[in-house]
């Protein structure tokens, strides 16, 4: 694998102050390459009177040494590499650090989660699973965690696994999953969104889930407490489309109570790996395609000054406090949907509004 003649480029844009998943493909599809984009932001951000931190040149290029030594592979968003049914989600990282064998991303994968605090019977069911679906060439994805995530990882190490991890791909957590990790990144593959290095923060778990759930095609839940990380995994999964299982456990124990409520909010119940297979036999044998370049959004300021005024005019008053759907503003506005969307990046790098999961937005 090597990387793009852009990738310093790349990472400075995606290490800028306020730019974010969304903003990056934006920017991205209205510029063509990353550094024409870099080279428009200081004067989109004056626009608004606003700043902006553009990562310097040589943060970026030290990211990419330190990622060498370490044996750790970037995998930008739009390049043949990244993982083509992450990338077609909203909130898909522009770039992932990736320790192993990258074939595993070709391969059609469902993702194993579950309760830390996992009962006996609950591991070795959740190992079982991971042993059978392996052999029935699907990748495991899960998180290193404790529980549930490790027996799913340790019955798959052989045939393929995937582990998301929450901090930097060379940083073990929780510590005590050091070797494990290690054994993942020799055999299978060690997935991260944080550079080499960073320790795991709170606010980094929600970021692991969204991977988890994008990376594969169903996620099954192996015991989890209503609101656990499991199920907001799950719940991701569903907003993607992908197919959510839950094995069903004794109302008796808490740590069955979120699998529960999933079944009873049409998660299918899962039994065996048979059923697993049955679920996921409508995607499991698509074949998977590559993100597709976006034609470049049209810059507003393309048009003529006074129709790019009228056009905010009509885009301002609609917008509040409380996050909209982008689509409605489309629709109420009238404009057309390439103009809404480059408005509303000019907006955002002015600082104006903020964006908000499910393509909304909201005034800042």
């Amino acid at each position: 694998m090597s990387l793009p003649a852009d990738a310093v480029s790349r990472l400075r844009l995606i290490r800028t102050d306020s730019i974010g998943p969304v903003t990056y493909r934006q920017l991205i599809a209205r510029f063509g390459d990353a550094q024409t984009a870099l080279d428009a932001l200081p004067d989109l951000a004056r626009r608004g009177n606003r700043r902006l931190a553009i990562c310097p040149e040589a943060v970026a290029v030290a990211e990419l040494e330190t990622a060498a030594r370490l044996g750790a592979q970037l995998l930008f968003i739009g390049t043949p590499d990244y993982p083509a049914l992450l990338a077609g989600t909203e909130t898909a990282p522009p770039v992932l650090y990736a320790r192993g064998d990258l074939t595993l991303l070709d391969r059609p994968a469902v993702a194993i989660v579950g309760a830390r605090n996992a009962s006996a019977a609950g591991s070795r069911f959740a190992r079982q699973l991971a042993i059978d679906l392996a052999e029935a060439d699907h990748v495991i994805v899960s998180g290193l965690a404790r529980g549930i995530d490790a027996a799913a990882h340790a019955g798959s190490l052989d045939r393929g696994t995937i582990a998301v991890v929450a901090g930097g791909a060379d940083v073990p957590y929780p510590p005590d999953h050091a070797d494990l990790m290690a054994r993942i990144a020799d055999q299978g593959l060690v997935v991260a969104e944080q550079p080499p290095g960073v320790e795991p923060q709170a606010r980094h778990f929600p970021r692991r889930n969204r991977i988890i759930a994008g990376l594969a095609a169903g996620t099954l839940v192996v015991e989890g407490a209503p609101k656990s990380g499991s199920l907001i995994t799950a719940r991701i999964a569903a907003d993607l489309g992908r197919d959510v299982m839950a094995v069903p456990g004794s109302p008796l124990d808490p740590r069955a109570q979120g699998c529960n409520l999933l079944i009873r909010e049409g998660a299918t119940l899962i039994q065996s790996a048979a059923d697993v297979l049955e679920a996921l036999s409508t995607l499991s044998g698509q074949p998977r395609t590559h993100l597709q370049v976006a034609e470049p959004l049209p810059s507003p300021h393309g048009h003529g000054e006074a129709d790019i005024e009228a056009a905010r005019a009509r885009l301002l008053p609609l917008l509040s406090p409380t996050p909209a759907p982008i689509d409605d503003l489309i629709r109420l506005s009238a404009l057309p949907a390439a103009q809404v969307a480059s408005l509303l990046l000019d907006l955002e790098l002015e600082g104006v509004v903020v964006r908000h999961a499910g393509a909304r937005v909201a005034l800042g």
